[in-house]
């Protein structure tokens, strides 16, 4: 193993220890006491099997695993409407190995690519508890055995997984549903996005562009938060091997979704295969996670889910561990953000299995964690089908260079993805798609409070010079913080004109920020009396990337001596009002910017 990973993770270990040790032991009680089948009373089991004929006796007779379905099956967004047939599908394969199965409940899924800059965005973040809340809920019935989850976006995989892990003893599988097949090029789509805001093309052309990208059911193409997801679980070894990325309708598709389910009903604790998630997600398989997300130039919507997780199953990871690794992982992958390929070129050329077996071979995955299926070395064979028959085959070399290669011929020696430490607090910076000229900002700051006021400043022409915006009160305690991934085209068109330009916020970008340097999740956020709330419009501020660094260059005695900016009236409607519990409740960016995992004895 790399030296590097090693220290990281004896360093979560032992972080960890006495939070990791409760973890166990709740989960080996509730293998040992927590209600289940054999033990529910005959009316509780009568409510359970009444909505079921074709398997009640099978059920009734307790002769193998009830698998529960939690499922995030909507026909609004993209990726999770290829579900609709699944837990149909997966009862028929589930009688095929003497299992059952029945969907234990559904869990919201927004999408974030529907809300972006506007009201409903603001529930986004807290959209991942309330998921982990509804997949509690939907496996409080003891009545099964195992669970199989159904989700792939942004927020919707962590939330899933935070609920499960509280579930801990039982063995569960992620199952995605693939991306949509390509269409526009993600930087076609981009392109256009920029003539719009800079006024040179209408709405017309910019809808014919963004529906010619976003044009099938399936995950979107670029590798974005959902798709990062994807590589986690891979990682993690919480999908079946290869199943990240293989698009829906599909043979290999429906095989690998088939293949879950029968690996289901071996892995549970009336076997000799027993595999349990509380111990499949251990500080190793949040090392991987870490790693892949290096890697791969992964979404940095993963700095708050990864802790949220990893907490969720006892763990404490911070950001000082994700500086550390980013500093020993090489970056393999160029997908767009951060290259021209999308998701299905990164597929074709080797995909999450080339990726695993190169990063295994460098030392730098641990190997020897408990997935679903199998080992960590099966990660690295790619699956396909022999006539109708399932099989894993050697991935080979790269397909594509330009997109994949070998860890020892990296396109960046290290992972792309920084702390920044400064006297307007801590943040992160991902620069893996960021040219090395823009690496380091310094230019006067102009303020807002909303991003909104960022465009019409943009369009009227009030930002037509060296500017690092920022924007504040965007953090979970404020808004919630939403995405401000509305802002990336005004800030590239500004920054194609050669002037030179960052952001600064406590709220979030998105799985797609790219070219222009963006200090995010600043912490302490501005809501609370955090410093970037000091920052007025004409201080100097300086974005290093190179040293670590984000500072307002104002006199050490003035900064001191400033009062914070008032925090804006909480807005209402869209429901936002319902989420001040959550928001009131949140803990900081670094811990996972989660509600519910605040303070609680986990």
């Amino acid at each position: 193993m790399n030296p590097a990973v090693l220290a990281v993770t004896d360093r979560i270990i032992e972080r960890s220890r006495p939070m990791r040790a409760a973890y166990l032991d709740l989960i080996r009680r509730e293998r040992e006491t927590a209600i289940g089948r054999p033990n529910l009373g005959c009316a509780n089991l009568a409510h359970a099997y009444a909505g079921t004929e074709e398997d009640r006796d099978q059920l009734r007779a307790d002769a193998g695993m009830n698998i529960g379905i939690v499922t995030a099956y909507n026909d609004m967004l993209s990726a999770h409407a290829v579900y609709y047939r699944y837990p149909e599908l997966m009862k028929v394969w589930a009688r095929e190995v003497g299992a059952t199965a029945q969907v234990a409940g559904g869990v919201p899924a927004m999408c974030d690519g529907v809300t972006q800059g506007y009201p409903g965005m603001e529930l986004s973040l807290f959209s991942r508890d309330t998921i982990a809340l509804s997949t509690a809920v939907a496996l409080s019935h003891g009545t099964f055995e195992g669970a199989a989850l159904l989700g792939i976006c942004d927020k919707i995989v962590p939330g899933l997984l935070m609920g499960a892990l509280r579930f801990g003893h039982l063995p569960m599988i992620l199952i995605p549903g693939g991306p949509m097949p390509s269409g526009l090029p993600n930087k076609a789509k981009a392109a256009v996005r920029e003539q719009f805001a800079e006024g040179k093309v209408g709405r017309e052309e910019l809808l014919e562009a963004e529906i010619g990208a976003y044009h099938s059911k399936g995950t979107c193409t670029f590798y974005g938060t959902a798709n990062t997801n994807q590589m986690m679980m891979e990682v993690m070894g919480l999908h079946m091997p290869g199943a990240a990325f293989v698009n829906p309708g599909t043979k290999l598709r429906q095989e690998l979704t088939r293949a879950a389910v029968h690996r289901l009903a071996e892995i549970g604790s009336r076997g000799d295969d027993y595999r349990p998630i509380g111990h499949c997600v251990d500080e190793k398989a949040i090392v991987n996670a870490a790693v892949g997300l290096l890697a791969t130039g992964g979404s940095t919507n993963h700095l708050l889910h990864l802790p949220a997780i990893a907490r969720a199953a006892g763990i404490v990871i911070d950001w000082e561990d994700m500086d550390r690794l980013s500093a020993a992982v090489p970056l393999i992958a160029r997908v767009y953000p951060n290259g021209s390929a999308d998701v299905n070129g990164f597929e074709a050329a080797g995909g999450m299995p080339f990726v695993v077996r190169e990063l295994l071979g460098a030392g730098l995955l641990h190997g020897d964690i408990m997935t679903v299926a199998g080992t960590m070395a099966d990660y690295g064979e790619k699956p396909a089908m022999e006539g109708d028959a399932l099989t894993w085959q050697p991935v080979g070399d790269s397909g594509d260079e330009t997109i994949l290669r070998p860890a020892a011929n990296p396109f960046s020696p290290d992972g792309g993805m920084r702390i920044l430490q400064g006297n307007i607090g801590r943040a992160c910076i991902k620069v893996s798609a960021v040219d090395k000229e823009r690496w380091v900002i310094e230019a006067p700051a102009r303020v807002f409070e909303d991003q909104l006021d960022v465009l019409a400043a943009f369009k009227t022409g009030e930002l037509e010079q060296d500017v690092v915006v920022v924007v504040r009160f965007q953090g979970p305690r404020a808004n919630g913080m939403p995405e401000l991934h509305k802002l990336t085209p005004p800030l590239g068109v500004l920054q194609n004109r050669g002037f030179k330009v960052a952001l600064v916020t406590d709220g979030r970008m998105s799985g797609a920020s790219g070219k222009v340097p963006c200090a995010i999740h600043c912490s302490p956020e501005a809501l609370g009396g955090g410093a970037i709330g000091l920052i007025r419009d004409g201080d100097m501020i300086r974005v290093d990337a190179v040293a670590g660094t984000v500072d307002a260059l104002v006199d050490a005695a003035e900064w001191a001596a400033r009062t914070p900016a008032e925090a804006p009236v909480a807005a209402s409607g869209m429901g936002r009002e319902l989420f001040g519990l959550f928001r009131g409740a949140s803990d900081e960016a670094e811990k996972g910017a989660s509600a519910i995992l605040a303070g609680a004895a986990l």
